[in-house]
């Protein structure tokens, strides 16, 4: 039996170097993927040696368990100051919300996340470490921190209308449009909003389609 290395002692320089390794993980899953993210590629793009690296997280699962929390915690922090942020004089609440998610999901830990939760479609270990997460994300999602970025009240049609603006939101942000990206995208963010507002009780069928 192989012997394991010993957790890093928590030294100021130990805590820089553990979180700079984490925030370069989280980079890395978001811009070439998890799987081209490997230890070696995230202990270059940190500027440590492979040993010190082993030293900070011994395999891959160490990493991989601190950085599913590292990532949680950032996304939990970026929508709690998200949440914060009150609309412009004259904006809809529900224009805001969609506007501060769409944001939100072009963030390294929105990018992230979503990357592993791609993964563990097909990985069972890493869908087991994102179950705890993922499931405390959503609840919070539609309830307090949601609530404060929408500014919609809690009744089921209230909640539909979020979970309507979400999944459509994260669809079109891991979506790929291949063709007039731009306008088509801003032409599609129109809909959502109008969507959203309709279910807020705030216009009906024939205002989706406005130009």
């Amino acid at each position: 039996m192989s012997e394991r290395i010993s957790p890093a002692k928590e030294t100021p320089k130990s805590l820089r170097t553990r979180a700079a390794i984490l925030n370069a993980a989280m980079r890395l899953f978001a811009e070439i993927g998890y799987h081209a993210a490997t230890n070696s590629r995230i202990a270059e793009a940190v500027g440590i040696t492979r040993g010190a690296m082993l030293y900070h997280f011994p395999d891959r699962e160490a990493l991989l368990d601190a950085a599913v929390a590292h990532i949680d915690a950032e996304r939990v922090k970026l929508f709690d100051q998200a949440a914060l942020a009150k609309p412009a004089p004259g904006i809809d609440a529900a224009e805001h919300a969609v506007d501060a998610y769409w944001d939100l999901l072009h963030k390294p830990a929105f990018m992230a996340f979503a990357e592993l939760e791609a993964v563990a479609r097909h990985d069972q270990m890493l869908a087991a470490r994102l179950a705890g997460p993922q499931s405390a994300y959503d609840h919070a999602q539609v309830g307090a921190r949601f609530l404060a970025l929408a500014q919609a009240g809690d009744d089921p049609r209230f909640q539909t209308s979020r979970d309507l603006g979400r999944f459509l939101l994260e669809g079109l942000a891991r979506g790929a449009l291949t063709y007039d990206q731009t306008a088509r995208t801003e032409r599609l963010l129109a809909v959502v909003k109008r969507a959203v507002r309709m279910l807020n009780r705030k216009g009906d069928l024939h205002d989706l389609w406005l130009d």
